[in-house]
């Protein structure tokens, strides 16, 4: 069944409309015809199965037949991600969303070679945006990801953190595996964590002062093995880490 994504404001009645990109793929790409059923996201935690009652030019109109809702994942995980090169923003983002996190925050440390201004800044999430809308529609996740704008490291210290439990990845001595930190929370509060965040670094890493920082914020430091990853790797490798040990039976 082809997958489509409309905001949550634009899915309450019982006629929904597909316009602009989305309408572009049902009708010049996918070929949709009128009698086909299709499902409908709309990344707030809803799946709609619809008909399609018209095919238009530049409009697909849709009957919706049933409505569900999805509970809310059990666990937030938040990826502060400092920004690499080129396109590896985007695989992160796409797996990301795949693997279920709540939110993404795109970090601009020391080390990372990318600049932006605050237009720049606006436009890549914008951008990232999409990419996830994708991710979430080719998954048939019903929750999609928030997506900040690019935020300088010290800036976003600065606010308040509410994770229950924070990590970092780290090539610095002393790191640990993530499993650790899981279990002692768990063996502490008798469950496991609601809401992680994870903070991984740009190609060469945090810098030791980084570190120290975010250590100092409260994250605790993992070590994701003794191979040094790219920066995407160790972004989906972190967070598959994350969903076997939160998802598993407990």
């Amino acid at each position: 069944m082809h997958r489509f994504h409309l905001p949550p404001a634009a899915c309450g009645g019982s006629r929904l409309e597909l316009e602009g990109p989305e309408a572009h793929h049902a009708l010049q790409v996918l070929r949709i015809q009128a009698g086909e059923c299709v499902q409908v996201l709309d990344g707030a935690g809803h799946r709609l199965r619809c008909r399609v009652e018209s095919a238009g030019r530049r409009t697909v109109s849709l009957a919706v037949l049933e409505r569900e809702e999805v509970a809310a994942p059990r666990f937030e995980i938040t990826l502060m991600q400092a920004l690499p090169k080129g396109k590896a923003a985007e695989t992160i983002v796409e797996k990301a969303t795949e693997l279920g996190v709540s939110r993404i925050v795109p970090l601009i440390s020391e080390r990372v070679v990318v600049r932006l201004d605050a237009d720049e800044a606006g436009l890549k999430a914008a951008k990232w945006r999409l990419v996830a809308i994708g991710a979430m529609k080719q998954c048939g996740l019903p929750w999609l990801p928030q997506i900040e704008a690019p935020v300088r490291l010290q800036e976003y210290l600065a606010r308040p953190q509410r994770f229950e439990l924070s990590l970092v990845a780290s090539l610095q001595p002393g790191a640990r595996h993530p499993r650790e930190y899981l279990a002692a929370y768990q063996a502490e509060h008798g469950r496991r964590p609601a809401s992680v965040g994870v903070w991984i670094g740009p190609e060469g890493d945090f810098t030791p002062e980084e570190v120290q920082a975010i250590e100092t914020a409260g994250a605790r430091p993992i070590t994701l093995g003794p191979n040094v990853l790219r920066a995407d790797t160790a972004a989906i490798y972190c967070l598959s880490i994350l969903n076997y040990e939160l998802l598993s039976p407990a």
